[in-house]
This record gives C-alpha cells, structure tokens and sequence, in this order.
C-alpha cells in the first residue's frame, strides 16, 4: 500500500523521484516521548519498498517538551543515499527498511551538529535557548488586567 500523498513532499534524490513524510497524527507513545520522531520515505512512482527513518529525538508535538528536530530536504536526501548504501533497494517489493540514526549520525548527514529545538507553550525555542528566542510570541494577560 502507497503513502497517503496528502502530506507528503517530493525530492529527488540521484534523478529519483521519492515520496517522504511524517505521519500526522503521534502515537500514544510518540505523544509522550517514549517512541522517537520517525518519517517514511517511497518512490513517487511505483511505490514498491518503504523507508522507514527513525531519529534520536521526540516529535515536536509530544507532551513533554523533549528536543525534536526539523525534518528538512537535507536530512531526507542524506537518510536516502545512507539507505541506499545499507541495502534499501526501493524498487524491490518487501518488508519496510529501517534506517536509525544516532547523533553522530545525524552530525554526518548534516555536515554540523544538529540543530534541536524544544516545544514550548507558543512555538520552538533552540536548544539552550530560552523565551526571548521564541520568533512569535503571545503576551498572556491575567484576567485582572486590562489590554493596553
């Protein structure tokens, strides 16, 4: 069975057409930081073998604001070739290949270290960071006090 499209991205890896995308809705386990943030991947066309990625860090919408990370192009193409490499043959139907990066890992494939992000009430804050890092912010008012 193929990817939903709706959600996904396309990229085109080595004059490959793929398919990537996170899933849309966490699992229970992913929700609270137990289960890792993970993307599949499958060609755009004739879809045979899936991609299965799993990334040392939370979703972004899990509850317990542990660090995720921005799925980009780049970390999709690198996780693609790595595959690739490993033995991931997209074309050959089969059970789902998975590929599970560790940091260093995820160092390599972005050519710098990564850069977390922590959930927090209004957006991402990067790691170390803290709420003067926030791009948009809601001032919260308490019920005593009028709006300027």
């Amino acid at each position: 069975m193929a990817m939903p499209k709706k959600g996904s991205r396309l990229i085109t890896v080595d004059g490959t057409a793929y398919r990537w995308r996170v899933g849309h809705k966490p699992t229970y386990s992913q929700s609270d930081s137990w289960a890792p943030l993970t993307f599949a991947v499958e060609r755009a066309e004739e879809p045979a073998s899936v991609l299965l990625v799993t990334l040392p860090c939370a979703r972004p919408d899990n509850w317990q604001g542990e660090r995720t990370i921005a799925v980009r192009p780049l970390l999709v193409s690198g996780c693609i070739r790595r595959s690739i490499e490993q033995g991931w043959d997209s074309r050959q139907a089969g059970p789902a290949f998975t590929l599970t990066l560790t940091e260093h890992d995820l160092a390599a494939l972005l050519g710098e270290s990564p850069q977390y992000l922590i959930p927090f009430l209004w957006g991402m804050i990067p790691e170390g960071g803290g709420i003067q890092d926030l791009l948009r912010a809601v001032q919260i008012w308490s019920r005593n006090q009028t709006t300027p």
